[in-house]
C-alpha cells in the first residue's frame, strides 16, 4: 500500500487518474489565504511538480488563515517556507520554490514551466496580469477569491482560444483603491480556506477529467449560509480589447497603470522626492503588527482608518509619500488627503515594502 491507495480504489478514478497527476505541473500564485490550502492538497494528492511563487514575507496577521505559517516563521519568505513545509511531508513530489514576485518580467519565464495556474492573488494588478499571459500562453487558470464572507471559484481559459477569461468577467480594471482587501474589511480564515481548497479540487479534477469542473462556470459560495450556487459565464466581445497582442506587448505594460494606480511612484523617485523636499514625510498606513519594518529611513506609522483624523498633522509637509504591503492601501489614503489638501504633492509608493530593494529593510 502507498499513500495514494484511497484514491487508486475510488470508482472513476485509480490509477490513471493518479498518473495525470504525477505528471502535472501546477504553479501556485500566492502562498496567503487561498494559496496555502490549495498547496496542502496538491501536495497531498501526488502533483508531480508544483511551483509555490510569492515574493511576500510571513506576518503576524498572517496567521489566522494562512495556514502553512506558525509563530516561528514571522518573517520568513512564505514561498520559501511552504516549500520547506511541503518538502518535509513528501519526498515523492517535486517543489520549485520561486521567492518572487510575478511579473511582466518575469512572467513569461515561469508560467512556461508549468501546465496549470493558480492564481491565489489579493491584487487586481496581478489578477490581470496573470490572466492576460495565461490567455497569450494558453494555460488554464484556476481563479479564486474571497470578499468578506464570499467567495468565488473558476477555472478560466480551460478551452484554448474559445474560452472564457478573467476580462468576459471584469472588463473593466477597478482601481487600486476601489476594492478593499482583508487588510481593511477582514476575513474569517476558514473562508479562504474553502476557496483554496475548492482551487485545488477543480486543479485536481481538471488535470485527471475526472468529474465535471468549473471550466468557462463561476461557483459563488456564502459562508454565513453555506448557500452556493454556479452560474455559466458567457464571453464579452470587448473582453480581448484588453488583452496585449502579444507576450512582448505584455512585457511592455504597467499593470498598476492600467488598474489605476496612477498615483503612485516607484521607491526610487520617491526616495528622490524625499531628498529634495526637506519638509517631505514618508508614512506607513500599515497595521503596527505587519513585516517587514522600513529600515534606515524616518517615517511615521499610521493605519489608514486613523489617515483621516491624522491629517492635519501634515499641513506644512510639501511632501507626502505612502507605503503599505503591496501599495493598495496606500492608494486609499491618498485619495483620503487629496480631498484635504488639493493641489499638495501626495502619492502611494507601487507596490509597497513588497517592492522595495531587501538591503533597505529585514
Amino acid at each position: 500500500m502507498d499513500r495514494f491507495d484511497r484514491q487508486y480504489i475510488l470508482p472513476g478514478f485509480g490509477k490513471a487518474a493518479q498518473e495525470k497527476l504525477g505528471q502535472a505541473k501546477v504553479l501556485v500564485i500566492g502562498a496567503g489565504g487561498l494559496g496555502c490550502p490549495a498547496l496542502l492538497y496538491l501536495a497531498a494528492a501526488g502533483v508531480g511538480t508544483i511551483g509555490i511563487m510569492d515574493g511576500d514575507l510571513v506576518s503576524l496577521s498572517n496567521l489566522n488563515r494562512q495556514v502553512l505559517f506558525g509563530e516561528g516563521d514571522l518573517g520568513l519568505n512564505k514561498a520559501e517556507t511552504a516549500a520547506h513545509f511541503l518538502k518535509s511531508k513528501y519526498s515523492d513530489i517535486k517543489i520549485k520554490c520561486i521567492p518572487e514576485f510575478i511579473s511582466t518580467d518575469n512572467i513569461r519565464a515561469i508560467l512556461s514551466q508549468f501546465d496549470l495556474v493558480i492564481d491565489g492573488s489579493d491584487n487586481f494588478p496581478t489578477r490581470y496580469l496573470v490572466n492576460d499571459a495565461c490567455v497569450l500562453m494558453g494555460k488554464p487558470l484556476v481563479f479564486g477569491a474571497v470578499y468578506q464572507n464570499e467567495g468565488q471559484v473558476s477555472i478560466l481559459n480551460g478551452k484554448g482560444e474559445n474560452s472564457i477569461n478573467y476580462r468576459d468577467i471584469f472588463p473593466d480594471p477597478p482601481t487600486a483603491y476601489e476594492i478593499p482587501n482583508c487588510n481593511e474589511t477582514g476575513v474569517l480564515g476558514v473562508l479562504p480556506g474553502v476557496i483554496g481548497t475548492l482551487q485545488a479540487a477543480e486543479a485536481i479534477k481538471y488535470i485527471t477529467g475526472y468529474g465535471s469542473t468549473l471550466v468557462d462556470k463561476m461557483l459563488f459560495y456564502n459562508f454565513l449560509t453555506h448557500q452556493s450556487y454556479t452560474m455559466d459565464l458567457s464571453q464579452n466581445p470587448d473582453s480581448r480589447k484588453g488583452i496585449p497582442a502579444s507576450l512582448e506587448a505584455l512585457e511592455a505594460m504597467d499593470y498598476a497603470v492600467v488598474c489605476g494606480d496612477g498615483d503612485s511612484i516607484d521607491w526610487q523617485e520617491a526616495l528622490t522626492l524625499l531628498a529634495k523636499y526637506p519638509t517631505g514625510i514618508l508614512v506607513d498606513v500599515r497595521q503596527p503588527e505587519e513585516l517587514p519594518k522600513l529600515k534606515g529611513y524616518i517615517y511615521q506609522s499610521v493605519p489608514l482608518d486613523l489617515i483621516e483624523e491624522n491629517h492635519e498633522n501634515w499641513i506644512n509637509s510639501e511632501l507626502i509619500l505612502l507605503f503599505c504591503q503591496s501599495g493598495v492601501r496606500s492608494l486609499k489614503a491618498v485619495k483620503i488627503l487629496e480631498r484635504h489638501f488639493p493641489g499638495k504633492k501626495i502619492h502611494s509608493i507601487s507596490g509597497g515594502i513588497e517592492a522595495i530593494d531587501s538591503p533597505i529593510y529585514n
